[in-house]
């Protein structure tokens, strides 16, 4: 088990694949914190890794604001006395329109979501860290801060991509402590948020979904649409001591749909 004995706090767990980093870290032996704004999913979450022999507790978290933040990590030091790792994967989606016609204005909110409350959250579990001689962020991204989606959410592209180089700056202020910080850039996600856009993508299309599945896979080296329990495995690794002189990386995780230079 590869985060046997670790506290690990995970933000933005929802139906993707934020419940799956949660389930697999359990099972990977880490205790684990759950932040998201919807309680009743977290206790749900928690409900299941506890039946299944893990352990877990969860907060209603708006990483938006520093106190609640703050109060996530006081929860897990009250519940299991330290924390070595933080996963950011909080996000607002944004709006889906082409920059002309996009409103701007509203592109705070998902900055402030994704870029500024992954920053909180690293700064909240600084002291913590410290504490037990180091610690292990990653901070989720997207493909899409490189791959410009056409209609896609730009806010939500911009703001993932200040949260790449937020990596960088804080793992160079922070490796003194022995502390790393590391990013992925997702791509394609198969499960059920994916599985739904896709119903409703090809509503419109005309196309079936396996159609549609099938021209997604085409452009993919590996074949397929990168599972989320698979993805998810990948950021945990981050978090593990197997990648103990990693810090200030950006892994590309999509399956080969897109190599960054």
């Amino acid at each position: 088990m590869i985060l046997k004995d670790k506290v690990v706090i995970i933000t933005g767990v929802g139906p993707g694949m934020g419940q799956a980093m949660a389930r697999l870290a359990a099972q990977e032996g880490a205790k684990v914190v759950l932040g998201a704004r919807k309680q009743a999913f977290l206790d749900g979450v928690v409900a299941d890794i506890r039946a299944a022999g893990g352990e877990a507790i969860a907060k209603s978290t708006d990483v938006s604001i520093r106190a609640e933040c703050d109060a996530l990590v006081a929860a897990g030091l009250e519940a299991f006395g330290r924390i070595d790792g933080l996963i950011n994967s909080a996000y607002m989606g944004g709006e889906n329109a082409q920059f002309d016609d996009g409103d701007i204005e509203a592109w705070g909110q998902v900055i402030d979501v994704a870029a500024l409350g992954a920053a909180r959250m690293a700064q909240a579990v600084l002291e913590p860290m410290k504490a037990v001689g180091g610690g292990a962020i990653v901070n989720v991204a997207t493909m899409q801060s490189l791959k410009p989606l056409p209609g896609g959410s730009i806010s939500y592209a911009v703001a993932k991509g200040a949260m790449t180089t937020l990596t960088r700056q804080i793992a160079a202020d922070v490796g003194k402590y022995n502390i790393r910080v590391n990013s992925t850039r997702m791509g394609w996600l198969w499960g059920e948020p994916v599985q739904n856009a896709v119903k409703q993508i090809v509503s419109y299309t005309g196309q079936t979904e396996e159609e549609y599945i099938g021209s997604v896979a085409a452009r993919i080296p590996l074949g397929v649409i990168p599972p989320e329990e698979e993805c998810a495995r990948t950021v945990l690794m981050l978090v593990s001591d197997y990648t103990k002189m990693v810090t200030g990386a950006v892994l590309d995780v999509n399956g080969g749909e897109w190599m960054a230079p």
